[in-house]
């Protein structure tokens, strides 16, 4: 299973869920799922966003939970 991070780290921020979307043109429903992780997919172009904007490593992200 594939655990996502982002409401930690956006947590650690203080960012909003509205903000991160308008900062990185990554559309707020992804977002939404990702943060609440309920989302199946993910285009590579979103991590490389979030990771950019976060200032993170894919790992930090994401992580493989046995």
């Amino acid at each position: 299973m594939i655990k996502c991070h982002l409401s930690k780290l956006m947590g650690e921020k203080k960012l909003k869920i509205v903000d991160v979307a308008r900062e990185t043109g990554v559309n707020r429903g992804t977002i939404t799922r990702l943060y609440h992780e309920t989302a199946s997919r993910v285009e590579l172009e979103t991590i490389d966003a979030l990771c950019r904007y976060l200032k993170c490593e894919v790992g930090e992200l994401f992580e493989f939970v046995d």
